[in-house]
Order: C-alpha cells, then structure tokens, then sequence
C-alpha cells in the first residue's frame, strides 16, 4: 500500500480524539477503539487537545472529567464551539450530579463512569435521546455521597476556584482539599 493510499484509508475512518492525564490507560483506550475503525489521536493537556482539534477533523472525542490541575468540562465547551458536530462522551473516576449535568449542557453526548469498557463508549456515541426506561434508584442517597455532591455543585458553579468554594461553604479551604482528594461515597 502506498502512503497516498494510507492516508486516504485513515481520511476515511471517522477521526476521534482522547484527552485523559493516564497516558497508559489513554493508550490502551487509543489501540481498543483503533481496532474499532476510528482514526485515533491523544491528548493529555487541555492545550494539547485544542491544538489537535484545530488540526484534524473529529468526529468523536472521549475526554475525562479531571485532567491533572484542570476540568475536562473546558475541554467539552471548547471543543463544541469548534464543531458542534462532535459526538463527546466524558469519563470520570469522579462521578457526580452536577458534574453530568455540566457535561451535557456544555454539549456532551454522555457522561460515564469509570470504569468503563469501550462497549459502553460505543453505545454513548450512538444515544442521541435519552431513556425513559432508566431505572430510578429505591434507595436514597447517603449522607457521605449528598456532601459530596453538593460540594461539587458549589465547585463547578464557581468555576472550580477552590478558594471561592471553601469560603461559600464556610470551611477552610485545606479541608475543602481534602475533601476533594478522596474518591466519591458511594450512593
């Protein structure tokens, strides 16, 4: 195959990009939805995805919630100004209400929690509405998760300035640190 062929062969599967810090769970992400018929690029920096963005055309992006000092919401907001054609799945270890929220009025197609097998990606990327047979939980949150959520809600209504948080909340903003290092309660 010559190269002119090998590029008009990739020009022809569909282009999605993968913003994620994990550069090995990125990777392995990357070879599982190459075998899947994408065109895959990756990212690790909200900086290093723009600039891909405004290089390749994408059809698709896959990008987490938390990438190391800065929030993948950014990332969604930016990337569907771009194109509002991008089919955005977001992924995150820390799943919260208001941070789907979030991600869906910023423009992402789905919001999964990790983890998160590239099945459940495929079928993100095909939801265009929602379901209204989704299961309502019988049992009410926990005190633990409730905190947690509404934290987070005061963190993503302030743009994530921890400072700002702490003091809406009235708590001292190393707590507020602490308490956002921990991985969520379960519901």
């Amino acid at each position: 195959m010559t190269e002119e062929e090998s590029l008009t062969e990739t020009n022809e599967q569909p282009g999605l990009l993968i913003v994620d810090d994990d550069m090995m769970f990125c990777d392995v992400l990357a070879m599982a939805m190459t075998k899947r018929g994408f065109n895959v690029i990756c990212a690790h920096t909200i900086d290093q995805a723009l600039a891909l963005a405004e290089t390749f055309t994408l059809e698709y992006a896959i990008i987490d919630l938390k990438l190391t000092n800065e929030s993948g919401l950014i990332l969604v907001k930016k990337l569907k100004t771009l194109d509002p054609g991008t089919r955005i799945v977001m992924l995150t270890g820390y799943a919260s209400i208001a941070t789907a929220v979030e991600a869906i009025k910023l423009g992402a197609t789905h919001y999964l929690a990790k983890p998160v097998d590239t099945d459940e990606i495929m079928a993100a990327f095909e939801r265009t509405t929602g379901d209204a047979d989704t299961i309502i939980s019988a049992n009410p949150l926990s005190v633990g998760r409730l905190e947690w959520e509404y934290i987070h809600r005061i963190l993503a209504e302030n743009d994530h300035n921890i400072s700002v948080t702490a003091r809406i909340l009235n708590m001292h903003r190393r707590t507020l640190q602490r308490k956002l290092a921990k991985k969520p309660h379960k519901a």
